[in-house]
């Protein structure tokens, strides 16, 4: 056993080492995912899933209680939609994987294997749409995707990927605009709210908006290594879509005019992202609401109190789980306690209950957090409220972590030499004032391999010259080199 214990139970490279490193060493460790044989895709195992699954389905409550409802459209998309509006095809061109034989025949249209569903949805509801009376549509859709990504990271940036894509449309711009800024917001709060990753919320710059939208709004998340993670977009198409699949309605006064939509989604990268932001050298450190395991138990003592023991900490976990807390328990007699102790805190569970003979003499045992290492007593009689404290005491301060990592890798710059010097020497977000001019954009990633991720809605200086050209800056952006 001591051999076994011994291969399982590996070292994960330091982040200060290659954060790259332990971030493949941590999903592999706690089993979250395996390489598939396709290039660029990955099986999610069920712990890995598991957080999908937390995720999505408080997405979807979300969702419906704001009126929409989901429904789903094919994976192969035929190339001549595409055609119909041309920023678009453009914008994904290079990613696409294309269907050309099937059966042995091939095909009389190419097929696009789906990177998203704009086209095909424009499609559906030039068909559904004839009057006001049918606006507006409020559909969202879980689907997979494929984009044929040059660079994969697991989770992260892979060729397949699971997501939801809503897709809205109504009667004018300003309804449709309310249904973006609300959708950027749900994001918002359950980023920060379920997942305990603070974001910064603003609006996507020409060149970075979703190809084909009039404007895009996005989260913007740092990871550990001081990388940006694009968490959420939320895009106004305007009328863009509508006027290339003849989307009109008879309106109000009897005239036709055409439809405004929207779209927006998240993915499986959150389940990178929250990895990234929240993970030590111990390995993962999960956010409570989405962990596949909130608690563990693990009893403790020697073997002439063995039965004793493990029959209560069978009656804790009952306890527990009838209150609806996801809890384990590992009884294994053959594997030392300190081992456990170890290897669910580089799991990521928040909470571990330690009970042992002589805590059950005294009626208490001992909750310890994954976060702080807190070891706290408590009264077996008041478990379920002692331990939903703590895991709300977990999220808090996985979240205030976060933020503080955050805030001291800021960076408020001024010139593009005092920007290349941060991002050189450091590592984080940087602030800056820009033109408005793409050529000064283009210019800073040409020089740093930083992007603008989103112009901040509350940035905490505002910036009035632009870092490269030194005119007036227009805007006050958010760079940093981004996964």
């Amino acid at each position: 056993m001591a051999n076994e214990e011994k291969q399982f139970v590996t070292e994960i490279t330091p982040q200060g080492e290659d954060f790259s490193r332990w971030y493949i060493d941590v999903i592999k460790k706690a089993d979250l995912m395996d390489y598939s044989p396709v290039r660029g895709c990955i099986v999610f195992k069920p712990d890995g899933y598991e957080i999908w699954e937390h995720i999505q389905a408080e997405l979807d409550r979300r969702f419906k209680e704001t009126g929409h409802r989901n429904a789903y459209f094919p994976l192969f998309i035929p190339e001549s939609f595409f055609q119909k509006e041309k920023e678009h095809v453009e914008g994904f061109n290079p990613e696409l994987p294309w269907v050309t034989e099937a059966a042995g025949e091939k095909l009389e249209e190419r097929l696009a294997i789906r990177p998203t569903s704009e086209t095909m949805i424009g499609h559906m509801y030039e068909k559904w749409i004839q009057s006001y009376r049918d606006l507006p549509v409020l559909i969202n859709q879980w689907a997979n995707v494929v984009r044929w990504e040059k660079r994969t990271l697991p989770f992260l940036r892979t060729s397949e990927f699971l997501w939801q894509e809503g897709h809205t449309a109504h009667e004018n711009e300003q309804d449709a605009r309310e249904e973006t800024m609300r959708m950027l917001e749900i994001y918002r709060d359950f980023v920060e709210n379920y997942l305990a990753i603070p974001v910064i919320v603003g609006q996507k710059t020409p060149s970075e908006k979703f190809a084909g939208a009039v404007d895009t709004y996005s989260i913007e998340a740092m990871m550990k290594d001081g990388r940006a993670v694009q968490a959420g977009t939320s895009h106004y198409l305007g009328t863009n879509f509508a006027s290339a699949f003849d989307i009109q309605y008879l309106n109000r006064d009897n005239v036709q005019e055409y439809v405004h939509t929207t779209s927006w989604g998240v993915s499986t990268r959150l389940i990178g992202s929250l990895i990234m932001v929240h993970g030590d050298d111990r390995g993962l450190a999960l956010p409570p609401k989405v962990a596949p395991k909130q608690v563990m138990i693990i009893p403790i003592g020697p073997p002439k109190t063995r039965d004793a023991v493990v029959g209560r900490a069978d009656e804790l976990f009952a306890e527990l789980k009838k209150n609806g807390i996801r809890v384990g328990i590992d009884d294994r007699a053959d594997v030392r306690p300190g081992w456990k102790f170890n290897e669910y805190e580089m799991r990521g569970v928040p909470v571990r209950l330690e009970i042992g003979p002589r805590d059950m003499d005294n009626g208490v045992c001992v909750l310890v957090s994954r976060i702080s290492g807190e070891k706290k007593v408590i009264e077996q009689e008041r478990l379920v409220e002692e331990v939903q404290a703590m895991l709300e005491q977990v999220h808090q301060e996985m979240y205030e972590r976060a933020k503080a990592f955050r805030e001291e890798h800021f960076y408020s710059v001024d010139t593009l030499d005092e920007m290349k010097a941060s991002i050189e020497e450091k590592r984080g977000f940087t602030l800056a004032g820009w033109c408005g001019s793409e050529a000064c954009e283009r210019h800073v990633k040409d020089e740093t391999g930083a992007t603008s991720r989103n112009i901040p809605f509350q940035p905490e200086v505002t910036k009035t010259t632009c870092l490269v050209c030194g005119e007036e800056a227009k805007h006050t952006v958010v760079f940093a080199r981004a996964y």
